[in-house]
């Protein structure tokens, strides 16, 4: 498994396409990858998204996307985990990836004595009730891409523009308010060590 990290903010939408091109692509010798990286701001809006869950409009674009689930909002100080994985190799199934991810930033945040739990009614982790990190996936061809957007050091501001994941009134936070010491090159690091021992 090749994980390939992103020292500088990122355009969504290019991202998206090389993901979907390289599943596309991909052979069933082709190793895994995953991709770490933060975005430039952009609201995305899941496969099925409604579009009354984004409450106001803004200079912040609007991506239509092939993932699952509604619309959300990613930018910098957000560490966004993009699993390019071969599920049918992994012998996973999408639950099976929803759980590990849940647990990959649940054993993270355990580092910093922080407790969190996953919903399975409503995928991604949550602390104290309030959403820390969101999981929005698509399987094509038995691979998976898209991924973990996970909280860390960002304005959640634009989080109220939006319903968050189609839930109104959701909370969100982030690591540094939980932790003032947390930054995301740290968070980066254990979540990749965490990754390995999690997905083998």
């Amino acid at each position: 498994m090749k994980i390939k990290s992103f020292d500088t903010l990122q355009p969504y939408l290019p991202t998206w396409e090389a993901m979907r091109e390289f599943t596309i692509n991909r052979t069933e010798n082709t190793e895994d990858e995953i991709w770490l990286m933060q975005h430039e701001p952009v609201f995305t809006q899941g496969q099925a998204g409604k579009p009354e869950h984004i409450l106001q409009t803004t200079d912040i674009p609007i991506v239509q996307t092939d993932r699952g689930g509604q619309v959300t909002y990613h930018g910098p100080g957000q560490l966004m985990v993009y699993t390019l994985l071969d599920l049918r190799r992994l012998k996973l199934g999408v639950r099976d990836l929803v759980c590990r991810l849940e647990q990959l930033v649940i054993q993270t945040l355990a580092d910093y004595d922080i407790t969190a739990q996953g919903d399975r009614n409503a995928p991604g982790v949550y602390v104290d009730g309030a959403k820390i990190a969101a999981i929005g996936l698509r399987v094509k061809k038995g691979c998976s891409y898209h991924g973990l957007a996970f909280n860390v050091d960002m304005d959640l501001t634009p989080f109220s523009y939006i319903n968050p994941c189609g839930f109104d009134n959701l909370n969100i936070t982030e690591c540094r308010q939980l932790n003032e010491n947390i930054t995301i090159e740290a968070i980066k690091r254990r979540l990749t060590a965490h990754f390995s021992r999690i997905f083998t």
